[in-house]
């Protein structure tokens, strides 16, 4: 609690800062709206996937969500920034690709889909192009983590918000988490608010609709993040957690906490070893971890970790082959039976999709 109160602190005195960060970003966003800064459009559907904050809103689970309802009637691929690889430059995912190369995100796409495209590039207007060539049969491409990045005008922009940090009540970095204004919503086709509880009602949905005030043409959704059943990181064999288990849970993520509630609810007790988003594992990050499995006392332990944390600890696979270490996958369920809603919005901007002028 202290550590809390002490960031909040903090981060309330480098306000003069966060001023200045706005400052750049409204001015960034005029010159875009006026047109001094151009954006391109291309002549193929591209679906947008952002938010206007840092930290994990499921940008990730969206960007799968959208895979799974597409690739069966598109030629669909993915093109992400790559965050924290260690290459440069326009890549495509092939069968010798790691999260070094690509990114974890994108690995994670690569290892789930392995008949889509998986593209990472900085600069996503000389990406886009690349990856045609490399694809040409490409029909749709999902732009992961790039609501802000306007030099790329995508047909269908999803922004995400987390319920429990929505953008309406943030403020800009550093002194809060938003990295756009917060009237850049209006750029969204779609807003989708996540993390919501399962619980959340009709009343609740209402005035979380009038906060956010939506313009006419926008849709608002809300969704729920479910985790589905603990597999082995190597053999994929299935884990069933009860509450005579003991976790270990490593995380490298923007938010564990509803990770954590999950296991709370489940399993006898748990440890936790909590790294930076997007940490990449080390051997002494690794001798670590063993050590702290290994003084577990309990008769059932295991190590639990999330998929994004699993492509960049895969470098150790010859030795997490003997070890129960297992991976938990999480992805978004739409609330109010909303989902056919969501799907149909985006097949139909698929359809009617026309080249621009």
């Amino acid at each position: 609690m202290f550590s809390n109160w002490f960031l909040k602190s903090f981060r309330i005195l480098l306000f003069p800062f966060a001023l200045l960060y706005g400052f750049g970003v409204v001015l960034r966003n005029w010159l875009y709206n006026k047109k001094i800064l151009n954006s391109t459009k291309f002549g193929l559907p591209l679906i947008c996937v952002g938010n206007l904050s840092v930290g994990g809103t499921g940008k990730s689970p969206m960007v799968e969500y959208l895979v799974t309802i597409l690739k069966g009637h598109y030629k669909v691929a993915t093109l992400s920034r790559g965050y924290k690889r260690k290459t440069k430059g326009y890549a495509l995912a092939n069968a010798t690709s790691t999260a070094l190369d690509i990114g974890d995100e994108p690995m994670q796409f690569h290892r789930k889909f392995p008949t889509v495209p998986v593209a990472v590039g900085e600069e996503r207007l000389v990406a886009i192009g690349q990856l045609l060539h490399d694809e040409p049969g490409t029909e749709v491409i999902i732009l992961d983590d790039a609501f802000q990045h306007r030099v790329v005008d995508a047909g269908l922009k999803i922004l995400l918000t987390d319920y429990h940090n929505l953008f309406t009540r943030d403020f800009f970095l550093p002194t809060g988490d938003l990295r756009d204004q917060r009237n850049a919503y209006k750029r969204a086709d779609i807003i989708i608010v996540t993390k919501c509880k399962q619980s959340l009602n009709e009343e609740e949905k209402t005035e979380l609709v009038k906060e956010i005030k939506p313009l006419p043409q926008q849709a608002v959704f809300f969704a729920s993040i479910i985790y589905g059943t603990p597999y082995h990181i190597t053999s994929k064999q299935f884990l069933w957690l009860d509450d005579r288990t003991e976790v270990l849970l490593i995380t490298g993520i923007a938010n564990p906490r509803p990770l954590q509630e999950y296991l709370e609810e489940r399993i006898l007790a748990y440890q936790m070893i909590e790294y930076s988003d997007h940490h990449i594992f080390t051997i002494d990050d690794w001798k670590e971890i063993q050590t702290r499995y290994n003084n577990m006392p309990a008769a059932k332990k295991v190590i639990i970790t999330t998929e994004k944390d699993a492509m960049r600890l895969m470098k150790f696979e010859n030795e997490l082959i003997h070890l129960p270490f297992y991976v938990i996958p999480i992805e978004h369920q739409f609330l109010f039976n909303e989902a056919e809603q969501f799907t149909d919005i985006v097949i139909k901007f698929i359809q009617n999709f026309k080249q621009p002028a």
